[in-house]
């Protein structure tokens, strides 16, 4: 799907605390607690996730507990991004609360200020404007809400058709797994994630009497997929990586570790994009 470049990086996440990209986010994504190459030591895998959503699947979210995990139909979400208007905003002595409408429900987002904030909102955030809100679910006083940590206003509106069209991409990559090369699904695990993709089917062969036969299928899946990626100084963003490969968070970040750690890969721009080493 093509995408405008008025945004940055990432023409719609942008460059806020998101971190930019659909699948991971905030800081270093991966990353061992021995503080091996690519962060200050391994987070869950969950919590960097990064999942679009409509209003409606939040206001449908469920919990097991109240200290268990949100779950949109079966599957865990841990930050989750929105796009929906700006119905209401009122400016409170700890908090700023916002009423989202994206046309299929209201849900409030919640933005805490500390101490050096001084109470104040977003820039370009106002009553009836359009705008990104990327946090975690949360509830208060039996009330949920998303515990905001960026919104922004949307300046393009195929933004607004971009982000529902990626709910209802990355919702059937859960219900039916990626498709792989030939148009066909493959099957998703009972984890709720695909068991394999188009890339790990074809690194399986292209890469089986290469320099990387060596590697296990994801690892492979990964070096196959980059080399695979037209030149680019910047490499390539790990939720492309992870969205190509299929695997889950946890076995795409150890497998980027283990290659950077064997100096198969190395990270470019930031801690999420990576190139194959020559």
């Amino acid at each position: 799907m093509s995408q405008p470049n008025d945004f940055g990086a990432n023409p719609y996440y942008g460059n806020g605390n998101t971190g930019g990209g659909g699948y991971l986010t905030g800081g270093s994504p991966f990353g061992s607690a021995s503080g091996s190459p690519g962060g200050v030591g391994r987070r869950d895998a969950l919590s960097q996730s990064l999942r679009p959503l409509n209003v409606k699947q939040l206001v449908n979210a469920t919990q097991a507990h109240a200290d268990a995990d949100w779950t949109v139909e079966n599957n865990q979400i841990g930050q989750v991004t929105v796009v929906a208007q700006i119905v209401s905003i009122q400016n409170q002595t700890t908090n700023n609360v916002y009423v989202l409408d994206d046309g299929g429900g209201r849900i409030e987002a919640r933005h805490w200020s500390d101490s050096t904030s001084g109470g104040e909102g977003f820039d370009g955030i106002e009553t009836d404007c359009w705008a990104r809100v990327t946090g975690t679910l949360k509830t208060f006083g039996s009330k949920r809400y998303i515990n905001a940590v960026h919104i922004r206003p949307v300046k393009d509106h195929m933004e607004i058709f971009f982000h529902l069209a990626e709910v209802m991409a990355v919702q059937l990559i859960f219900d039916r797994g990626p498709p792989n090369a030939h148009g066909q699904n493959v099957s998703p695990s009972a984890a709720g994630h695909a068991s394999a993709s188009a890339y790990t089917a074809q690194s399986n062969n292209v890469a089986a009497g290469g320099a990387f036969s060596h590697l296990p299928p994801v690892q492979r899946g990964i070096i196959e997929f980059l080399l695979a990626q037209p030149e680019n100084e910047e490499g390539t963003h790990v939720g492309a990586i992870a969205r190509a490969v299929g695997a889950n968070a946890d076995a795409i970040s150890e497998a980027l570790e283990r290659l950077m750690d064997e100096g198969h890969i190395f990270s470019t721009i930031d801690e999420a994009h990576f190139r194959v080493s020559t």
